[in-house]
């Protein structure tokens, strides 16, 4: 699970509060109607902004910003290289019985392609074309987000000019009523408050981890498309781990080049091992 989200939204909320309560009344900053009319507002602008087959989809993005890393490309890489020595021993179409088992339909469908033996640029166009849609897709449902993060602030101003309007409605200077001004200016305020706290603290910071998680699937990806495309060129199943890890951060190149120089090193010390008991 991935908590960072919660985490940093929770802290935010705390570290407001608690500098409310240093001197002040947090009982100053509740206000019902100016909950209503900035969450309201929101989540009616949203619901008209968007097709209701992309907001049913809300508890999916909620589902992913709590779970850990998805993508994780160390696995994809190592079963590629194995996928490529597979392919250098016993032919490409060995791969297929193995596709079979892959649970990824995006990595099954790459490898079904070339054991298909069709043309290599026609595979890197049609996976290709797959992740541009895909990131197409996750584009359109961030937006939710983004839309929020801007009608949230527009809300809150709302608020305030209907608080104001109201106030100057019913302002009589007379007979002291001028000593009310200040709280009443207070509540006209409060909407804005409640507007710029969502647009900041919840919506943006979710637009931003549902891109990240994007991002992760399309490297996670781009890796699949790298990997099948050199299995079907018959490079050298080293050379193609690392091609594929050039494409992660170093800390993570590191520990695979690492991980495929000691595998490497045991299956040599095996062959080794086995030509000599042959020559016994």
């Amino acid at each position: 699970m991935d908590f960072t989200t919660i985490i940093g939204i929770v802290g935010g909320f705390f570290f407001i509060i608690s500098a409310i309560m240093d001197g002040g009344d947090i009982g100053n900053f509740m206000d019902m109607p100016s909950v209503a009319i900035v969450m309201g507002g929101v989540v009616c602008s949203v619901i008209a902004s968007f097709p209701f087959s992309m907001l049913k989809n809300v508890g999916i993005h909620m589902k992913k910003l709590m779970s850990a890393k998805q993508y994780a490309p160390e696995p994809v890489i190592n079963t590629l290289v194995e996928f490529a020595q597979i392919a250098r021993r016993n032919g490409l179409l060995a791969l297929e019985d193995k596709a079979n088992t892959l649970e990824d339909s995006f990595f099954k469908q790459g490898i079904l392609l070339v054991v298909d033996a069709m043309e290599a640029d026609k595979v890197r166009e049609l996976l290709e074309m797959e992740v541009d849609n895909m990131s197409a897709r996750h584009e359109e449902e961030v937006a939710i987000y983004d839309k929020a993060s801007q009608y949230a602030p527009a809300f809150g101003m709302i608020g305030t000019l209907v608080g104001l309007i109201n106030m100057l409605k019913s302002m009589d200077l007379s007979d002291g009523a001028s000593d009310s001004l200040g709280a009443s200016m207070a509540t006209a305020l409060i909407t804005t408050f409640y507007g710029c706290i969502l647009a900041n603290l919840v919506f943006m910071p979710i637009a931003k981890k549902l891109r990240i998680r994007n991002e992760e699937e399309v490297i996670y990806r781009q890796i699949i498309i790298e990997g099948v495309m050199s299995i079907q060129a018959g490079e050298n199943p080293k050379i193609i781990r690392e091609k594929l890890t050039s494409l992660l951060r170093q800390k993570q190149q590191q520990r695979l080049l690492s991980e495929g120089n000691s595998n490497s090193s045991l299956a040599g010390e095996k062959t080794k091992s086995k030509r000599k008991k042959n020559r016994k």
